[in-house]
């Protein structure tokens, strides 16, 4: 007895491990391939209630994963992305779209995901193709997904030969109120302790279709398992600001509430109506040829149900699937009129908290890097970000420098935004520089890589128009009056660099390298142009009686010019660096 229970204990706890990697493959392969269109696709939730739950399901139904569409929507209310009333229907949605799981599980195709994992695993492993890798991967997910379930139901198989180890079982039984909400209870301890609803789910199957548990008691499981996967976006929202934490109190209030009805319901109508749906009784089993009412009817009949060969239940899969989408979808229903209302109740119950929520200047939030493609979708729009307000600049320095009198309001923004861009590479650093310390895809950490460069190369160039500003400031708080020919030397200059900057951060923003055909020309003649203006201002020294201070700024400024023509060329060729022509910008 005690190499039955090893084994049993072995299978079982090799098929949730491997059932647990299945989920995770699937749902970070199925993530990878589908890219920054996932963003998208949060991002056109409105507050359209319909809209924004069709978007959680689609998304969930996409990623196979309503934890990871849950946080990562907390994590778009905490940065500021999306509003609480688009928050509650996603949420709302996501409930609804983990539930595909469940039907993928009620296939029941058994050992064939083995079959399915090493032929995805061979394509993986030797592939050269990324993007084939992750399509293998999603296929790996899936194999091992039914693999570990397989694995489940053959581990609980000894359970029901052996009546000491389903006496013990018939504790959890949901026959009556206590002992449904005891099943309830468990179910969400046990979803709180893996971190995975449809792993619980997966289990909750394996129980039932072995008949070690009957119909009954699995619903009650799964109705807590819902409750229990809110514990996540729960901890997700631990210090981020207001909106995330009313965000997971919404998932959290949407189960509790969803649990105390429909446990009220359960032997009332909802059992009944799962029969209803499926069109017989889930708990009907066949032995040996021969149907009976339910597990406990064949062994008490005398059937042999330790057979393993012998023993099916044809409607019990598909039954428990039925429970879990009834559910969300009957919660969704009750709880679509309210939604607004919802949202202000839960303004009322978790309060405004401005002081302790420190202000950033980014849209970033950890929370989305459980999504990388998303969080690296996210961190490109804040650096192209960075892109616009150097170009703001640019134009505000032209402005100060055409005039004498000091407009100390557009000194004060210029610096403003100098700070405003340190501010923004810090965050951007930190975020992707986690982003990278966890299992991302190659040519995710080489776009990473990529935007942190980038990023920086946008804060020194911040850097190098405040320092221009101040040799301005300078000269003029020195009282001396920019001669005109300087004055029109310089602007040359200024519209010459700030052309070329414009032409490189559009070829960024839009994702189009070509735009940047003729670039190394373009700074190739804004270097001759230093050069020549260096030339023009060392003779007229020679010829004019010029102040010593601004002999000596003008110089500097020039200098200066040519350090920001230096570092657009960076970000050109950060561009192409590792893109299709090895290196080298379009040729003009």
């Amino acid at each position: 007895m005690n190499d039955i229970l090893l084994l049993m204990i072995c299978k079982v706890l090799g098929g949730i491990g491997i059932f647990l990697l299945g989920m995770r493959n699937l749902s970070e392969g199925l993530q990878t391939v589908a890219g920054d269109r996932l963003r998208k696709l949060i991002g056109m939730a409105t507050p359209n209630r319909f809209m924004a739950i069709g978007v959680g399901c689609f998304v969930t139904c996409i990623i196979q994963s309503s934890t990871v569409c849950t946080v990562m929507t907390v994590g778009f209310v905490n940065a500021g992305l999306m509003g609480l009333h688009q928050a509650i229907g996603i949420i709302i949605g996501a409930n609804i779209g983990t539930t595909l799981t469940g039907w993928m599980l009620a296939i029941s195709i058994d050992m064939w995901g083995l079959l399915l994992l090493g032929l995805a695993a061979f394509v993986y492993l030797f592939a050269k193709n990324e993007k084939v890798r992750y399509f293998a991967m999603v296929a790996m997910g899936i194999g091992m997904v039914f693999a570990g379930l397989w694995l489940m139901k053959d581990g609980f198989k000894p359970i029901r030969a052996n009546p000491d180890y389903l006496e013990w079982f018939t504790k959890f039984s949901a026959a009556d109120y206590a002992g449904l909400m005891k099943c309830v209870l468990v179910g969400c301890i046990v979803t709180l302790i893996v971190q995975s609803s449809t792993a619980t789910i997966g289990i909750t199957m394996g129980l039932a279709a072995t008949g070690v548990i009957p119909f009954e008691t699995a619903a009650a499981l799964v109705v807590g398992e819902n409750l229990g996967t809110t514990f996540t976006a729960y901890l997700a929202s631990i210090g981020g600001n207001t909106g995330a934490r009313r965000a997971a109190f919404a998932h959290i209030f949407f189960n509790v509430i969803g649990v105390i009805w429909i446990t009220s319901a359960f032997h009332l109508f909802f059992l009944k109506l799962i029969s209803f749906i499926i069109g017989n009784n889930p708990d009907l089993v066949i032995v040996d040829g021969t149907e009976y009412a339910s597990f406990h009817a064949a062994r008490e009949a005398g059937a042999d149900v330790a057979k393993d060969s012998a023993i099916h239940f044809p409607y019990m899969m598909t039954a428990i699937a039925a429970v879990h989408t009834g559910y969300n979808i009957m919660n969704t229903l009750l709880f679509l009129p309210f939604t607004r209302l919802f949202a202000r109740v839960l303004e009322a119950v978790v309060k405004d908290k401005p002081a302790k929520e420190a202000p950033r200047q980014t849209k970033l939030s950890k929370l989305m890097l459980d999504s990388p493609m998303v969080a690296s979708a996210q961190s490109r729009k804040e650096v192209v970000y960075m892109g616009k307000v150097d170009r703001e600049m640019f134009d505000a320095l032209r402005a100060i420098l055409v005039v004498d009198e000091i407009n100390e309001d557009s000194v004060k923004a210029l610096f403003k935004q100098e700070d405003k861009l340190d501010a923004m590479q810090t965050e951007i650093t930190a975020f992707l520089t986690s982003l990278l310390s966890g299992e991302v895809p190659r040519s995710l950490s080489e776009e990473a890589q990529k935007q942190i460069r980038l990023a920086d190369e946008f804060e020194t160039i911040s850097d190098y128009m405040t320092a221009q500003l101040k040799l301005y400031l300078r000269i003029r708080n020195a009282g001396i009056a920019l001669p005109d020919v300087m004055r029109a030397e310089l602007l040359e200059l200024h519209d010459a660099v700030s052309e070329y900057f414009i032409l490189v951060n559009r070829a960024y923003s839009s994702k189009d390298i070509l735009v940047l055909t003729g670039a190394n020309a373009h700074a190739e003649a804004i270097t001759q142009k230093v050069r020549e203006l260096r030339g023009r201002h060392v003779a007229r020294i020679a010829e004019t009686q010029l102040d010593p201070l601004l002999s000596t700024t003008f110089p500097d400024i020039l200098v200066s010019y040519r350090r920001l023509k230096e570092h657009i060329l960076n970000i050109a060729e950060v561009m192409v660096g590792k893109g299709g022509y090895a290196g080298k910008l379009p040729p003009a």
